[in-house]
């Protein structure tokens, strides 16, 4: 029989692959990290993901299936009631859940942030359009925000207005991965771009599903970069408040998911190839300068 100590172990090494896998920007500045507030983080990753993924991937699979929607539907909720029972003392024997009640526990983080990201999972099952940007930032903070708020408890902080900034950089993460995934999330059936910003630049629906590159769409993403970049700006405050160990690794962050948008404006803001990503290379040319910005005293 595994004893508890091993089964813990092994729950966070499972926890830690699935970063490795699917969150490389993570992964990377997850490095400098002390060892428990990187497990803790890990176990925060791969219960969003795995949760992001029960929809997103079954969504891919069955866009007009109401059967399989409610299937989808009871899936989520089988994993907040394993929530639940986490926050009651449970144990579930899942290596995700397994970690997470370990990170939840040593951290003390509030019951209501996961169960907020889980409402915001669900919304890609009943909302595929967003009127204005208020409407769509409702989104950002339930699907990113949120996480941002719970790897604050992990990370440490000194001032409760911290909180606000996570908000922030949690809009401005999940703005870039809009901004990048434009083509991919039309091809599901969803479109994240403001309705309001679209007739802003006179650019349709129509053009977006037939990936149209002209002059409208390339000042229609400039728009929604500049505006992003403004939720970074004013996020760069709150990773100044966070503990000195966690600094490092949110500054790089911040600036690896950043640099996506700089490579969609240098790729003349063509989405519709190839994904954008940030090389290794570049990743790594940030490090010394964060290090230098964030890590002081």
């Amino acid at each position: 029989m595994i004893s508890i100590d091993n089964k813990l172990t092994i729950s966070y090494e499972y926890c830690k692959n699935m970063s490795k896998i699917h969150a490389k920007t993570f992964y990377f500045a997850s490095r400098f990290l002390p060892p428990e507030k990187k497990n803790a983080c890990y176990a925060i990753y791969a219960f969003c993901r795995y949760i992001d993924d029960l929809v997103d991937k079954n969504l891919m699979r069955s866009l007009s299936s109401e059967e399989s929607f409610e299937k989808i539907s009871e899936a989520v909720n089988e994993w907040r009631q394993h929530l639940q029972a986490l926050y009651n003392g449970e144990i579930i024997d899942h290596p995700i859940m397994i970690a997470l009640k370990d990170t939840i526990s040593k951290f003390d983080i509030p019951e209501n942030l996961p169960n907020e990201l889980i409402d915001g999972v669900n919304m890609d099952m009943s909302k595929t359009r967003y009127e204005n940007f208020e409407d769509l930032k409702v989104y950002c903070y339930k699907v990113a925000s949120v996480v941002g708020l719970m790897t604050t408890y992990v990370f440490g902080f000194k001032d409760d207005r911290t909180f606000n900034y996570a908000v922030d950089l949690g809009i401005a993460m999940q703005m870039t991965n809009i901004l990048r995934d434009v083509k991919e999330d039309a091809m599901g059936g969803r479109i994240y771009i403001p309705n309001e910003d679209m007739k802003l630049f006179d650019y349709s629906e129509e053009d977006l599903m037939k990936n149209t590159m002209n002059k409208n769409f390339r000042e229609l993403m400039e728009y929604q970069i500049s505006r992003a970049v403004k939720y970074y700006d004013t996020a760069e405050e709150g990773i100044r408040m966070l503990d000195r160990d966690s600094r490092i690794t949110v500054g790089l962050m911040s600036r690896n998911y950043r640099k996506i948008l700089h490579i969609i404006r240098e790729n003349d803001f063509n989405v519709f190839g190839k994904r954008t990503y940030v090389p290794v290379h570049r990743k790594l040319a940030d490090v010394p300068k964060v290090m230098l910005e964030f890590g002081r005293a």
